[in-house]
């Protein structure tokens, strides 16, 4: 069932047919996902993920947290979270102590 996918076209204010141009199915096909008439495979359930950049599991109803998820490196973290930890380590010790303090208060 793809749960969110109306919510997503008309928040959007895209027509069925536009977006079935635009993942390469039919307008009948969106109407029929929409209705839950019929399933969309795997593949034109990515390409919906990607048009409306949110997740698969977002559009079948598995979350409610719209955005896609992001790539993580092997220690979990995303790549704004690398960053913090890139430049935390390039500080000289006074200023960690500092942020240190002040994550504390946060």
């Amino acid at each position: 069932m793809v749960a969110n996918l109306k919510t997503l076209r008309v928040r959007g204010n895209i027509s069925q047919q536009q977006l079935a141009a635009a993942i390469g199915v039919s307008q009948q096909s969106v109407n029929k996902y929409e209705n839950h008439n019929t399933e969309p495979d795997i593949a034109t359930l990515i390409a919906l993920a990607d048009y409306f950049r949110t997740s698969v599991d977002y559009l079948v109803g598995h979350t409610q947290v719209c955005r896609p998820i992001e790539p993580m490196t092997r220690n979990d973290l995303n790549l704004a979270e690398m960053k913090v930890i890139e430049c935390y380590r390039k500080l000289p010790p006074e200023k960690q102590k500092a942020v240190d303090a002040l994550l504390e208060v946060l």
